[in-house]
Formats: C-alpha cells, structure tokens, sequence
C-alpha cells in the first residue's frame, strides 16, 4: 500500500472529507518529515507509510472531538515535536490559528521550514517552553500528544488557555490514574476512546477545563 491510499483509506474510516490539495499537503509533510528524519531523528518512526498511520491518521483521529469553531479559532499544541498533531490540524483546518510549541532547536528549525515549504499560513512555531510562553492573545484549546502526565500537562499551559478553553491532552490506554491526579480546579469534560484507523493500538482523547 502506498501512503497515498493508506491516506484515502484512513480518511474514509474517519468520514473526514478533505480536499485533493489538503490530502496532497498531508502527504507532502510526510515526505518532507522523513527527508529530514534522515539527519535530525525526528521521529522513531522510519517508513512513511507507517508515519501516515501512526502520525497523520493518528492526529487527524481527534478532529470530529475537538469542541472548537470550524472558523477563527485558536489551538496551542505543546510538545509538537515534529508537529504532530499541530501540523495536520492546521492542514486540515485552514480557518484555526495553531501555535506549534517546541523546545527542542533542530524540531522547531524543522517546523519552520514545513510551515514555508507547504505553505502553512495559519501556523507559527514558538521555539521554548511552554512555561515560558505568554502569547498576546490566548487559546480556545490546548493540546498535546505524549507530552507530559495530566496534572503536569495542565500546570506547563494553563497561562495559555483562554477562559471557557479546553485542554486536550491524547492519551494510549484510558489514563485514570493520572485524572485522579487532576488538581481540584480542574474538571473532567470527557475521555473519549478514538478509533484510528491502520493501528491497532490503544488511543484515548481526555478533555478538561479549569472551573470558574
């Protein structure tokens, strides 16, 4: 199978409908990342076609879930690593505004230069820590993959979160001892078990917010 059908198969299993020019950018990152991969080591992940399973399937899994706007909205995505799963949410979602947070020198010089080469307007790259970050102008989510345990998660960003926000935070198998480790403050909305498509792995969504 080619990345380009695993691509069109997974989509179909979402009921996502994107444009050829979207679908043809998906995986245009995907080779750009594996070019790279080659001499900054990226990602663990080698193949592209197993990168469009477990990195743009996988990512792109929890778009139906996110309480967000189609339109102005505002997404931080912290951890982003090698932008996952900012950059196919930005693709995928032209109208949001995703912040890509990244700590590490040689990821963030290579979202930059994804950002120029498939032309991702509605991106920025922040290159920091998240602690360290205060943005202007607030998010409506904030988000991360693998990133950090929950209350961690939730301590790094919530200077990020506009009010009435949403952390998201994508998880493997149903986290509960780290939700029973939410601070007081925080509220549990949803835990979501996500259905990817090409995996067989264990995926959930946890959705949460700081109470009034």
């Amino acid at each position: 199978m080619t990345p380009q059908a695993a691509l069109e198969r997974g989509l179909t299993e979402l009921a996502l409908a994107l444009p050829a020019s979207t679908r043809d950018q998906l995986i245009a990152y995907v080779m750009l990342l594996a070019k790279w991969n080659r001499s900054y080591n990226l990602t663990a992940i080698r193949d592209p076609l197993a990168m469009v399973s477990q990195h743009l399937l996988d990512s792109l899994a929890v778009l139906p879930h996110l309480p967000l706007p189609p339109q102005a909205a505002r997404l931080a995505d912290v951890g982003t690593g090698a932008g996952l799963p900012g950059i196919p949410l930005a693709l995928a979602r032209p109208h949001w505004h995703v912040a890509l947070i990244e700590s590490n020198q040689k990821k963030a010089a290579f979202l930059r230069q994804a950002a120029i080469e498939l032309g991702i307007s509605n991106v920025e790259v922040h290159e920091g820590r998240a602690e360290a970050w205060y943005p202007d102008r607030l998010f409506n989510m904030v988000t991360s993959r693998a990133f950090a345990e929950l209350a961690a998660f939730v301590a790094a960003c919530r200077h990020l979160l506009a009010p009435g926000g949403t952390f998201a935070a994508m998880k493997g198998k149903n986290p509960q001892a780290e939700i029973k480790r939410l601070p007081p403050e925080v509220r549990l909305r949803s835990v979501l078990r996500l259905r990817t498509p090409l995996r067989e792995a264990e995926r959930h969504l946890v959705l949460c917010e700081l109470q009034a």
